[in-house]
C-alpha cells in the first residue's frame, strides 16, 4: 500500500501565507511612504530641501544638521553601522547606536518645541508621531542640541 504524506492538492503555505505576505508587504510600503512624506515635510519646515529625506546617507547628514549635532555624529553612526557586523562586539555597538538615535529623536522633538514624551512617541511609534510633526502645526524653533550646549548667560 502506498501512503501519501502531506497535503492533497493544496499547500497551506501558498493558500494562506502567500496572500498574507502580500497584504503585510503592502501595509509596510504604505508605512514607508507615510514616513518619507513626513520627513520631507519636517525637512521643509526646518528650511532644508525636502528631497533630502529620500537620499540615503544624505538624509542622515541633513537630519543631524536639523537637530544641531556636530557633523562627526554622522561619521560615528556610519562607522558604527559598519562595525555592527563584528560578531559579539556588534551587539554592543548596535545598542550604542540605538542610544544615539534616541538622542537624535529627543533633539528633533525639542527642535520643534515638543516634550521628551513626544520624543518617546517618535522613538517607539514613529509612523504616527512623524506625521504629527510634519503635517501638524509645529514650527521649527532651531537646532535644539546646539542651543542646549551653549553656556547660560547669568
Amino acid at each position: 500500500m502506498d501512503y501519501e504524506y502531506g497535503f492533497n492538492g493544496s499547500d497551506y503555505f501558498s493558500d494562506f501565507l502567500g496572500p498574507a505576505f502580500w497584504i503585510l508587504g503592502i501595509i509596510y510600503l504604505i508605512i514607508i511612504v507615510i514616513i518619507l512624506a513626513s520627513l520631507w515635510k519636517i525637512y521643509v519646515k526646518a528650511g532644508k530641501p525636502g528631497w533630502a529625506a529620500i537620499i540615503p546617507f544624505y538624509n542622515l547628514w541633513v537630519f543631524i544638521e536639523i537637530v544641531g549635532r556636530p557633523s562627526w555624529w554622522f561619521w560615528m553612526i556610519i562607522v558604527g553601522g559598519i562595525l555592527t557586523m563584528i560578531p559579539v562586539l556588534g551587539i554592543l555597538i548596535a545598542i550604542a547606536l540605538f542610544v544615539l538615535i534616541i538622542m537624535l529623536y529627543i533633539d528633533l522633538a525639542k527642535s520643534f518645541g515638543k516634550s521628551v514624551g513626544f520624543a518617546i512617541g517618535l522613538i517607539f511609534l514613529s509612523f504616527i508621531f512623524l506625521p504629527i510633526l510634519g503635517f501638524g502645526n509645529s514650527q521649527y524653533l532651531g537646532p535644539a542640541a546646539s542651543q542646549s550646549q551653549l553656556p547660560s548667560e547669568n
